[in-house]
């Protein structure tokens, strides 16, 4: 899977070759590195919603990896996460959080966001070009999910950097000290907030540690992190992936201009039409596992391909068309099961209003280079474009 996931050709539309794996075989076994392993790539809808709900299926990538020499030398606050994790800890610890990611928490957000996006749309220039992921993408889910956890306004892009370098391709030991900085300046935040309590997510969480919550401090350290980065990161693709979509359809994007009311209902199938995360994160079978008729052995891992499932003609007619009146809710882009997103009405808010004020700011926006020429972001867990040139104008 590693040399296809490296031609720009594939990483500008990966869909076909995904859709030919799956009208082969929805489950099939597929090489992963240089080490002559197997994994078992699933690509079909019906078998990926399975397999996210399966409990078979474990994250306990420290169980997995237990035994197994490794060189890689990640921060364990990253290493070992919730997501990374199965009931009972998972459940214990995402009920810390999901408090602060209700509709109704996320509605409180909704004025800051739109302040945010207003005051970076005012540095667009009208009539010029301008990197959409750079000056909004990136910055604004930075800026928000920051401010949710109460990280200081001049330590922000230090942060943004090394959760960018987090999902660098083929760049274990980049990753590998990402992981180290991003943990210890969270180790180090969370100090300063002892001394200085505010009233954060963050703050919130170190009362729950303080008062023996059943959190330890290593499992505090590393949900920050977690929320850090995953609050962010994927966001910022599906910003970038949903301006694309609604930039090649014209009457799809001239629509939602005409109609800003429409956009929370549309963004459904532009999270369907170009997942922002391509692969769902680790999972191994605890025991065999029959998966769309294949039979996948115990202890291999099992990468499920949310972006194709997403495509998967059985479950949504016509995958490769944007359709803004589809039913797309069915969708994996935020996963499934008891590790769905939960940061995902954050990410939708987020979205809305940023898609909102674009289109009512810039009316006439359009793509400044031809899609093959875009650059996209080298990693197979996330799909993003490393830059959206677009022409500004009223």
């Amino acid at each position: 899977m590693d040399k296809p996931t490296q031609d720009p050709r594939f990483q500008r539309d990966p869909y076909p070759t995904y859709a030919a794996m799956r009208s082969a075989c929805p489950v099939q076994a597929v090489p992963t590195g240089s080490s002559g392993h197997s994994s078992y790539l699933v690509t079909g809808y019906a078998e990926a919603r399975q397999a996210l709900s399966d409990p078979r299926l474990s994250k306990n990538t420290a169980a997995f990896f237990a035994d197994k020499g490794s060189r890689r030398r990640l921060h364990p606050a990253v290493a070992h996460n919730m997501l990374a994790s199965d009931p009972p800890q998972h459940t214990r610890l995402r009920k810390l959080v999901t408090k602060a990611f209700t509709t109704g928490a996320v509605a409180e957000l909704r004025p800051f966001i739109a302040q945010v996006t207003d005051a970076l749309l005012d540095e667009w220039p009208i009539g010029e070009q301008v990197d959409l992921v750079a000056s909004l993408a990136v910055p604004l889910p930075v800026i928000v999910i920051c401010e949710l956890l109460g990280v200081p306004e001049g330590d922000r892009p230090e942060v943004q950097r090394w959760s960018a370098e987090l999902f660098a391709a083929r760049k274990p030991d980049l990753i590998d000290a990402a992981s180290h900085a991003v943990a210890d300046y969270m180790t180090g935040l969370i100090a300063a907030k002892r001394l200085r309590p505010g009233d954060s997510l963050l703050d919130r969480l170190i009362s729950a540690r303080d008062g023996n919550d059943h959190l330890s401090e290593e499992e505090l350290v590393s949900l920050a992190v977690l929320l850090l980065v995953a609050g962010h990161e994927t966001t910022t693709n599906f910003l970038g992936n949903a301006a694309l979509a609604l930039l090649q359809h014209p009457a799809e994007l001239e629509r939602l201009r005409i109609n800003p009311e429409d956009i929370p209902a549309s963004l459904d199938e532009l999270l369907r039409f170009d997942s922002p995360v391509s692969t769902a994160t680790f999972r191994f079978t605890t025991e065999a596992v029959t998966l769309g008729g294949t039979e996948i052995p115990a202890g291999v891992p099992v990468i499920v391909a949310l972006g194709t499932a997403n495509r998967d003609p059985e479950r949504f007619p016509s995958p490769d068309q944007l359709n803004l009146d589809r039913e797309a809710a069915g969708h994996l882009s935020f996963g499934h099961g008891i590790h769905r997103c939960v940061g995902a009405p954050l990410a939708r808010a987020e979205a809305d209003i940023a898609l909102s004020a674009i289109l009512s700011r810039f009316p006439g926006i359009r793509l400044a280079v031809s899609p093959d020429q875009l650059d996209w972001r080298r990693t197979r867990l996330v799909r993003g474009l490393a830059s959206l040139p677009v022409l500004t104008s009223s």
